[in-house]
């Protein structure tokens, strides 16, 4: 029996998630898969680290990346989501994204996958129990409601904030920052929300979705609370993410992504 050829993955940016995963790949450790280019800002920097790995796979810019993967992850700022998105779904390649909350801006590219035959893969990240939320979406979900508590120097800088002029650097209480909907946590906290906006799209959408965001100068972990009433289960689901070298990231997120990759070249796979 022939054994199939290993699914090409490339990576569109090197930050922690993007080296994580690269490691792998180019190390052989996710079978059926393997790395075959990536996409960068600093190109110098990359290759040299590329070769500490023993990887020489090609730095190429993000509009060539379909042609050397079947399989691409984004792992880049928000900012050049579509310029990574696009031409990987015209492509009718698979598109495994981080910048969800990015997705909300550019709808359209939803359809362009169902028209190519792309596809557009969100890993769970920093959350859980998404499989139930999409379980529970085949019927009728009356309400999806999120609880984010986050350390303070996870939630400077947000433009919500900012443009505010709300300042919470010396808080020593908990504060509730922002109440509405998961689109508009995404607007205003692009870089800390994807995990609200994942769950909006396996339930019942950003604008029914409702979330709080607190900053509490006491807590050391990033805390998500998921408050589910629908026909077929009412339930609640905690997770307390132990945060990466970026304070807006959890560590569990880089390791979400490495499972759905397992997922994609197992011959057994659990969950979605």
């Amino acid at each position: 029996m022939n054994t199939p050829s290993p699914q090409r993955v490339a990576i569109a940016g090197l930050g922690a998630i993007g080296r994580a995963l690269a490691k792998l790949l180019a190390g052989g450790k996710i079978p059926g898969l393997t790395l075959s280019a990536v996409a960068v800002r600093d190109a110098v920097g990359a290759r040299d680290w590329l070769n500490s790995i023993g990887s020489a796979v090609p730095i190429l810019p993000l509009d060539e990346l379909p042609n050397e993967a079947d399989i691409i992850v984004e792992c880049a700022p928000a900012a050049i989501f579509r310029q990574i998105a696009e031409p990987t779904l015209e492509a009718g390649k698979k598109l495994v994204i981080l910048s969800v909350g990015a997705l909300l801006a550019h709808e359209d590219l939803i359809e362009l996958a169902r028209r190519t035959g792309g596809r557009i893969i969100v890993p769970s990240g920093a959350l859980l129990g998404l499989d139930a939320v999409s379980a529970a979406a085949e019927c009728t979900i009356h309400s999806v409601r999120m609880i984010t508590r986050k350390p303070v120097k996870g939630l400077l800088g947000a433009p919500f904030l900012e443009e505010r002029g709300i300042d919470i650097s010396r808080i020593n209480a908990p504060m509730k920052i922002f109440e509405g909907s998961a689109r508009e946590a995404a607007i205003g906290f692009p870089a800390n929300l994807n995990v609200a906006v994942a769950l909006s799209l396996a339930g019942i959408g950003p604008d029914r979705t409702t979330l709080e965001i607190w900053a509490d100068p006491a807590l050391e972990r990033n805390t998500h609370k998921i408050i589910v009433d629908s026909d077929s289960a009412s339930f609640e689901m905690s997770i307390a993410n132990i945060p990466s070298e970026n304070p807006k990231t959890g560590r569990i997120t880089a390791l979400s992504v490495i499972a759905c990759l397992r997922r994609m070249g197992a011959p057994l796979a659990v969950g979605g």
